[in-house]
């Protein structure tokens, strides 16, 4: 990476949503596909992930857009604390992703386990299973927190250190 895109990327804050859509377009040709998938919680951090997609913060606007198919998946959002029963099927769906691909851990429980922690059927946070690109603490994070930790995955993909 030459060092004027990386120091193009690092003003992000910077952009308006023109530029940012142009800016993931580099990426991920013209868009950003998101898989969620909740790996046991409360849905708390559902609720959160799915008000991405209301007019208020309008998700598509930047070129993100949620899939159902791994397969044309860009990010693994991952909700939840990680159970034993949906260990393998996490790993599936991150094996099923094409190259270049995000893992994102989304909330307390995917972070550590929160209030599940002590669970029996608690199998560890996220990262013991998947490498996370980024990580979004919250119970539950709010929506721009979320876009954010979208935001620190790409960049952190790209080797940018952020401020």
């Amino acid at each position: 990476m030459t060092a004027d895109r990386v120091g193009a990327l690092a003003d992000w804050d910077d952009l308006d949503e023109r530029g940012m859509s142009k800016r993931l377009a580099g990426y991920f040709g013209h868009s950003l596909h998101i898989r969620h998938i909740d790996v046991g919680s409360c849905n708390a951090c559902e609720s959160e992930v799915l008000a991405l997609s209301n007019p208020y913060y309008n998700l598509h606007r930047l070129g993100l857009f949620f899939t159902h198919s791994p397969r044309h998946a860009d990010v693994l959002l991952v909700t939840g604390a990680l159970t034993a029963a949906m260990a393998p099927v996490l790993r599936e769906t991150y094996d099923a992703m094409p190259r270049p691909r995000l893992v994102v851990a989304v909330g307390v429980c995917a972070l550590h386990g929160g209030v599940f922690a002590n669970s029996s059927r608690f199998m560890g946070p996220v990262d013991s299973v998947l490498p996370v690109d980024a990580y979004i603490p919250g119970c539950p994070p709010n929506p721009y927190a979320l876009l954010n930790g979208l935001r620190q995955a790409i960049l952190s993909r790209e080797g940018v250190k952020l401020k």
